[in-house]
């Protein structure tokens, strides 16, 4: 019995670990935009090139903790795992530091912390109900979603 109690709670949590935030609930209302009314999120003049295959992409950092501990990280070449047809994602085996809230939109360009450990690189536009930490924005996101593709991808992150 007890043996078979520990499938069903391990089928479970398998099961919801695979299940996106982004896709869970509607979104909320009054959405604010990335980096508004927020003293964490400000844009800083610290600047990342993401590299994906044959395309470069400059992206600018928030000014918070999390994102200064990813700066500390860098350079970075991440195999980023495909999730629901917008955004990439990867799992640190550490955390960073967290300051989660609800953006309410996620944007084209937008690279997020979800939990504590997982970066996530946003390639489409969408509402969400689910909370992240700011890391940064690509400040011309035209061109992502081709550079990305469908599947799994290979990402360099480094400071410019």
């Amino acid at each position: 019995m007890n043996h078979l109690l520990f499938i069903a709670l391990l089928t479970f949590a398998i099961t919801a670990s695979s299940v996106s935030c982004a896709k869970a609930a509607p979104p909320r209302l009054g959405n604010t935009a990335v980096g508004e009314g927020d003293n964490n999120n400000r844009a800083t003049t610290t600047k990342m090139k993401i590299k994906i295959g044959f395309q470069t992409f400059t992206a600018t950092f928030y000014d918070n903790p999390t994102a200064t501990r990813l700066k500390a990280m860098l350079p970075l070449t991440l195999d980023m795992t495909e999730l629901n047809g917008n955004e990439k994602y990867f799992h640190f085996f550490t955390n960073l530091p967290t300051d989660a809230s609800n953006p309410g939109t996620i944007k084209k360009g937008d690279l997020m912390l979800w939990g504590a450990g997982s970066l996530v690189l946003f390639y489409k536009t969408f509402p969400t109900s689910c909370s992240y930490t700011k890391l940064g924005r690509i400040e011309n996101p035209s061109g992502l979603s081709s550079a990305v593709g469908s599947g799994n991808v290979k990402v360099t992150f480094e400071l410019e």
